[in-house]
């Protein structure tokens, strides 16, 4: 247990930091502040929050992160996920960008770093591994419809009513139309358009800046904040202050409900993209170490006007081929970042909400990933399923809620597969390698069969493998011996010990055999710890294939031997009816005639 608590120590990686990644990072780190501060701003647009609280969680977050989590690479702050989350679940009690909707967001931030900081302590960390990537492929494509149809009012220049569902949003903005302010539509489309030329251009450019700053000069042109198209306005404070949120407490319960979902959404974000840019560059990571660190940044941020955060993919894939070294490069992009601000938060009070609401039309659509999504479905049906259902939930009950939905399915899909191992049979080919004898069409031995169990024989998989066995009797009734490998078998327990030791039983009722074939320590040690080779028969138990044929050919009908024309195995040769090699003798009588 003291070995989870280091987990609270920061910066660990401090060692790797040198004058050479010092300097790297300073570079990765001015890269990702240009690319950060427009979006900070638009995904507190999505979250339904003032513009500055983007920009704090894009300051104080990916600090913390940085100096306790596990990647080296991982940039945190605000995504578009978690955005969408709280958007959707704090609408609901409180308007959005009132001082309320402020409060319980604030208040959610603090309850979310808490739990997730126990997620890490508890080893839930790891957990995260049976969860299938599916289960985000489908939620992220549900939050980037709805928050497409929530920012269609800003790009039309609109005032829409508030409504239960994004049907009714999206048909209220449908009937609004007609009524759209030119502006506020030109606006829109020089923001979405531009932002996906020049990410097509250059893809390490500050794009969402650069289309921020076409859009605004666009706006300044036509007049359109003259004409009443809404900006953005005066920001209050380019600084986090610290701040104990106040939040009553007949509002726990919807709360913690928020809480929890949105804890488990950036789990899985920071988990999964920590994991593929840890693989990327061949470096250790530490699941619940980096949950931990997840954790510390909700929490801490919570206390200095931020809203929810996790990993993100864009910034940390950016940080990575900006050359970052090590987590320097986020603490780096955020003083940038402070920096930057304090000289451009003038600028950025003009900014068009349209403007924002083109950029973050363009954020929706890369939220899905075709791709991804088509492979994943050609892959398996299950995965199609897992992201149909995770997708429908979103739109059709709450976007939390849908993350329940595939997390469950994905558990469920998992255990299935346990619970159904394969028990494939096999015969040696003519070179002696052991190959599926159905798939090969491989001869066998009439009396012995060879099968090999992939996957763990527990409570869940007891059955299955029981129906295998019986399959096995009924289809080959001379086959009376059985040769057990256990070469692919995950683990065992008292159940799946009471399988083989049955099968056992009712192989010697036959006038045959079971035998088992393992070299693995653990799984003898746990085999005979579950009184699985004291109810085998003598010496039934072998390290090797090779060792298995020779003892069981042993107890083989001589009679059925002589008859049998298979002959596949080397001991086959000292049976009887087997071919006899000539005298040599009768070799040299029949030379000299």
């Amino acid at each position: 247990m003291a070995g989870r608590w280091v987990a609270l120590m920061p910066a660990r990686w401090w060692r790797q930091v040198t004058p050479r990644t010092l300097g790297a990072d300073a570079i990765a780190g001015f890269t990702g502040a240009t690319i950060v501060l427009p979006q900070a701003v638009a995904f507190a647009a999505i979250a339904g929050l003032p513009p500055e609280y983007g920009l704090f969680t894009a300051m104080v977050t990916p600090v913390v992160a940085a100096l306790f989590g596990s990647s080296m690479l991982m940039v945190s702050g605000p995504t578009t996920a978690i955005s969408a989350v709280v958007f959707s679940v704090i609408s609901g009690i409180h308007p959005p960008g009132s001082a309320a909707f402020v409060q319980m967001a604030l208040t959610v931030t603090v309850m979310v770093g808490v739990m997730q900081v126990a997620f890490g302590l508890a080893g839930v960390g790891r957990l995260a591994a049976f969860v299938s990537p599916s289960v985000m492929l489908g939620f992220t494509a549900a939050a980037a419809v709805l928050i497409a149809v929530a920012q269609a009012p800003d790009a039309l220049g609109v005032a829409v009513e508030a409504a239960d569902t994004v049907f009714e949003r999206a048909a209220k903005a449908v009937r609004a139309a007609p009524e759209a302010d030119w502006r506020a539509v030109l606006i829109a489309a020089t923001a979405l358009v531009s932002v996906a030329v020049f990410r097509l251009l250059s893809p390490r450019a500050p794009n969402f800046l650069l289309a921020l700053a076409l859009a605004s000069g666009v706006g300044y042109v036509i007049d359109a904040e003259r004409e009443g198209v809404r900006m953005v306005g005066a920001l209050p404070s380019v600084i986090p202050a610290f701040s104990l949120p106040a939040f009553p407490l007949n509002q726990l319960g919807p709360a913690s409900e928020a809480a929890f979902a949105i804890a488990l959404i950036g789990l899985l974000e920071a988990i999964s993209i920590g994991r593929a840019f840890a693989g990327r560059a061949r470096q250790p990571f530490d699941a619940d170490q980096e949950t931990v660190g997840q954790g510390l940044s909700n929490t801490v941020g919570g206390l200095f006007q931020c809203y929810p955060g996790s990993g993100s993919f864009t910034r940390s894939g950016l940080n990575a081929e900006a050359g970052a070294q090590t987590p320097m490069a986020a603490i780096f992009a955020s003083a940038f970042l402070f920096g930057i601000l304090w000289f451009l938060a003038p600028v950025v009070a003009h900014i068009p909400i349209p403007a924002l609401a083109g950029v973050i039309f363009y954020v929706a659509a890369k939220l899905i990933a075709v791709r991804a999504i088509a492979n994943a479905a050609r892959a398996s049906r299950a995965e199609a399923v897992t992201i149909l259902a995770t997708f429908v939930a979103g739109l059709v009950v709450k976007l939390e809620f849908s993350i329940y939905v595939g997390v469950i399915l994905s558990l469920l899909i998992f255990l299935s597969k346990t619970a159904r191992p394969t028990l494939a049979i096999s015969a040696p080919d003519p070179s002696g390698v052991f190959r599926n004898a159905q798939l090969f069409n491989l001869p066998e031995c009439p009396q012995i069969v060879f099968t090999r169990l992939d996957g763990p024989l527990y409570f869940g998989s007891a059955e299955a493998v029981t129906r295998a066995f019986r399959e096995i009797e009924r289809r080959r009734p001379s086959q009376k011996h059985v040769v057990l490998m256990l070469k692919g078998m995950g683990d065992i327990d008292f159940t799946g010990a009471e399988v083989i030791a049955e099968e056992a039983r009712r192989r010697r009722a036959m006038g045959g055999s079971l035998s088992i074939v393992t070299r693995y320590a653990p799984l003898m040690k746990r085999l005979t710890k579950l009184g699985v080779i004291a109810r085998l028969d003598k010496g039934a138990v072998y390290p090797r294939k090779a060792d298995a044929i020779e003892g069981v050919t042993q107890r083989l009908s001589d009679a059925v031997c002589a008859k049998c024309a298979a002959r596949i195995f080397r001991e086959c040769a000292e049976k009887p009816g087997a071919p006899q090699p000539r005298e040599p003798a009768a070799q040299e009588t029949a030379a000299a005639e």
